[in-house]
């Protein structure tokens, strides 16, 4: 396959859209991409480039196509002086492919059920609960992000995955650096063999200490020949990577949207009926999938009068898909009673997000655990959020608030 395609020579490239400084976006060219070029060729910023697909119905396409794979952050981009094979890979279950993905699938259906995660709410409330204690009781204005809603998913990945929570001091920088490996790619390569090494040495403690936790579950399925060792490190490297760093974005977007829009905290906190759709439409709204989700063709695909080769990365684009005019009436607009909402946050076909009821779950509790313990909840006067704006994957890193 080759792995370092060139652009056609009609094709202009064109640096990938960010959102605007301060601001979680989403980006402004969006809409303009989706109307005149909604297959574009895009410079990321590491330097290599890719098609970057922004319509809602060539999303839904791509996203289950079974020409497209998810290359690991050691394949791609190739790098000077790089031998395949010579560094260990970074194999999330978003790139496990064929019966290996099928098998640890199956396993974990029930323990990420809707009928599992709903009997976990207690344990869910009793997370938010704790760091939220200690928040109430302080000074004000607090820091609602690095304080509660950051280290409230990590809490409970940790809880459900059988992960010592008194370790995310030591994984969640290694965590971060791989996740953002759109713009610091080296960095997130040598984190790799470390977060494996981690992943490795909690299946052996495992083993001599079992618990009730899906680490447990996959060591027993491993010594029952259901599963392979290198798959269940595979989805540990999942839980790690991906398992609650979207989950803390989409918290902080999503409580920080609401305390923006004039009495949208205050209507949610009165009218709890409405926040099974109103948790839909923050999941639609909330531009946190901004080009993060790498494809890879594995043979030439033809879209939109052009060519996508063998070897070319594709970025379809979900949180464009999400304000498709064609689909959401309004699309840009946050409506918590929106009756018909097919967003494409969690993916379809074959990887779509294991995690969707667990993910949904958590925003619907921690949500619930404001209203009750913070119901006059609002911005901080002259504290602006703190952002990272290099990053396509915005959300804020401090939300100061009153209470």
């Amino acid at each position: 396959m080759n792995t370092t395609p060139e652009p056609a020579v009609d094709v202009p490239v064109i640096d990938m859209p960010l959102p605007p400084p301060g601001t979680m976006g989403p980006p402004k060219e969006y809409g303009r991409l989706r109307r005149e070029c909604p297959l574009a060729r895009v410079r990321l910023p590491i330097g290599a480039t890719a098609w970057y697909a922004t319509r809602y119905d060539d999303v839904k396409e791509l996203v289950a196509d079974p020409r497209l794979i998810r290359p690991t952050i050691n394949d791609w981009p190739p790098h000077p002086g790089q031998v395949l094979g010579d560094e260990p890979g970074l194999i999330t279950m978003m790139e496990l492919e064929g019966p290996p993905h099928a098998a640890l699938r199956r396993i974990l259906s029930e323990p990420f059920s809707v009928r599992s995660v709903r009997s976990r709410l207690p344990r869910i409330r009793q997370s938010a609960d704790r760091l939220l204690d200690p928040f109430v009781g302080g000074d004000q204005p607090g820091d609602l992000v690095v304080r509660v809603l950051e280290p409230f998913p990590v809490m409970v990945m940790c809880d459900l995955v059988g992960i010592p929570y008194e370790d995310s001091e030591y994984f969640l920088p290694r965590a971060d650096a791989a996740l953002g490996a759109l713009v610091t790619l080296n960095e997130g390569r040598e984190v790799t063999s470390q977060l494996r090494e981690y992943v490795a040495s909690l299946f052996d403690r495992k083993r001599c200490e079992p618990g009730d936790d899906i680490f447990t579950e996959l060591v027993r399925a491993c010594e029952r020949g259901l599963l392979d060792h290198e798959s269940a490190v595979n989805f540990g490297l999942s839980m790690l990577v991906a398992g609650y760093r979207t989950s803390t974005m989409f918290l902080g977007n999503a409580v920080l949207t609401l305390l923006t829009l004039p009495g949208e905290y205050a209507r949610l906190r009165d009218h709890r009926d409405l926040l099974p759709g109103a948790v839909e439409e923050l999941l639609r709204y909330v531009p946190v999938m901004n080009g993060v989700v790498v494809l890879q063709a594995v043979e030439d695909i033809e879209l939109h009068g052009r060519t996508i080769r063998a070897g070319d990365v594709v970025l379809p684009v979900h949180a464009a898909a999400n304000r498709d005019e064609s689909v959401f009436a309004d699309g840009d607009r946050l409506d918590l009673c929106r009756a018909d909402n097919p967003h494409l946050t969690f993916g379809r076909g074959a990887h779509n997000c294991i995690g969707s009821h667990l993910a949904r779950a958590q925003m619907t509790v921690c949500l619930e655990a404001l209203f009750d313990r913070l119901p006059g909840l609002c911005l901080a006067e002259g504290r602006d959020p703190i952002w990272e704006d290099d990053s396509p994957v915005r959300s804020p890193l401090t939300l100061p608030v009153n209470w």
